[in-house]
């Protein structure tokens, strides 16, 4: 073991805490899967399902362990290369989704020949920060015009996210919302960011004027679901979204301080998704008010990592990269914690790394080997700059006893002969 953690290069405080929260991970989705148990296969045995997300956490940490190792500036060129490749998968996505685990909203797509369901959203939105850290950087060498970001920045955000938006609107607040953050600390001008927030507003709501005039296509099925969602939010109209807040509530309220025990949470039994977008009202209920924190705290420790290894790295790429995979992540993980208490509507947003699911973990873990790949460069820089620094103080130790033994006895090197036989000198040699 000692061996396997020398091999991991990077930051340490990431990697400790990506393992706590994988490692805490077992125990909420082992008892909350007991809901999909039920409706699987009518046993209520979740032993599979705590295999399955034991497969997941692993197959995540080798994806960690195997990205950290590639050199994070290679992915600025493979951003560019796979964002058409990503636009096909959305596009595939829209045409050929498919419906998992209940959920209303056709998502996922099935990989041929191994029967994996793969969220294509969360693979374009890690593609999608890399790409926009990519111009942001290379701007850098040249004034920003308004016209000419159109065209390199803009156009592509804005055709991935269309892709996104019918079957994922919360997803696709969430980019845009990101791609703003990450454009604003990247100097970005301002009041072209204002014109792009209006732009998207204006699209939204002629996205949203469509669906009303073709109420029964395919591609606006979405939107009806948004506006109940906002509406029951509002007015507290009890609808299927309305049942699961409220069973989220009731675990919340049963948890008190420290909750009833591992194992020991009954709304696990009635709230739908217990084990992905409402796992956090699980948390609370079997660990209380102290487990919910705790998960909180390590999210919010995690954030300060990714904050130190931003402002670490030695080049703007760099920075970028480390902000826009990482601070999503935080958002993310913030947004599901405020749905279950009811701080925000409803929105299908799991809990990174905590959550059952093998594309978010997936995915997640490949955006972390990115950020670690970055601070492992910086820990070889610093490593270099150390070893640089031992070798040049050695060779000043050893100029310096060279010297000191010069100056020991001058008078060896003397070439006077004070001896009474000039010829004695030269008989002695």
């Amino acid at each position: 073991m000692k061996q396997l953690i020398s091999k991991l290069k990077g930051d340490k405080g990431i990697w400790s805490f990506v393992a706590l929260l994988a490692l805490f991970s077992f125990m909420p989705v082992f008892s909350a899967s007991s809901n999909l148990a039920y409706l699987g296969h009518g046993t209520g045995n979740t032993l599979g399902y705590l295999v399955k997300h034991f497969a997941h956490i692993c197959i995540g940490f080798v994806i960690i362990y195997a990205v950290h190792r590639v050199p994070y500036h290679y992915f600025r060129a493979i951003s560019k290369m796979a964002l058409p490749v990503v636009w096909i998968l959305l596009i595939y996505t829209l045409i050929k989704g498919t419906v998992i685990a209940g959920a209303n909203a056709s998502r996922w797509i099935q990989v041929p020949f191994i029967g994996i369901s793969f969220q294509t959203s969360t693979l374009a939105s890690v593609v999608l920060f890399i790409f926009v850290a990519r111009y942001l950087s290379k701007s850098r060498e040249t004034p920003i015009t308004f016209k000419a970001s159109v065209w390199q920045l803009w156009l592509p955000v804005s055709f991935t996210l269309i892709l996104i938006l019918p079957a994922n609107f919360s997803t696709t607040a969430l980019i845009f919302a990101m791609v703003l953050m990450l454009v604003f600390v990247g100097k970005y001008p301002l009041k072209y960011i204002g014109v792009i927030i209006g732009s998207g507003i204006l699209f939204l709501s002629f996205f949203v004027l469509l669906s009303k005039a073709f109420p029964d296509s395919r591609v606006f099925s979405r939107v009806q679901t948004w506006e109940s969602r906002i509406e029951n939010f509002s007015t507290d109209k009890p609808d299927e979204d309305d049942y699961q807040i409220e069973k989220a509530k009731i675990a919340i309220a049963s948890g008190k301080i420290y909750g009833l025990g591992p194992g020991k949470s009954i709304q696990k039994n009635f709230l739908p998704q217990s084990s992905s977008d409402f796992i956090y009202a699980i948390i609370v209920e079997e660990y209380g008010l102290v487990g919910g924190l705790m998960v909180l705290i390590l999210y919010l420790l995690l954030l300060f990592r990714f904050v130190v290894a931003s402002h670490k790295a030695n080049t703007l790429f760099g920075k970028l990269v480390v902000i826009g995979l990482g601070f999503p992540m935080i958002f993310q993980a913030m947004i599901n914690m405020a749905v279950a208490v009811e701080l925000l509507p409803v929105t299908g947003q799991t809990l990174p790394l905590i959550s059952s699911g093998g594309s978010s973990i997936w995915m997640t873990c490949f955006a972390l080997g990115i950020i670690i790949s970055v601070t492992k460069k910086e820990e070889e820089i610093a490593e270099e700059q150390k070893d640089a620094a031992k070798r040049e103080e050695a060779l000043n130790k050893l100029i310096d006893a060279e010297l000191a033994s010069e100056d020991e006895d001058p008078d060896n090197y003397s070439i006077e002969d004070k001896a009474t036989n000039p010829m004695k000198a030269v008989l002695n040699k």
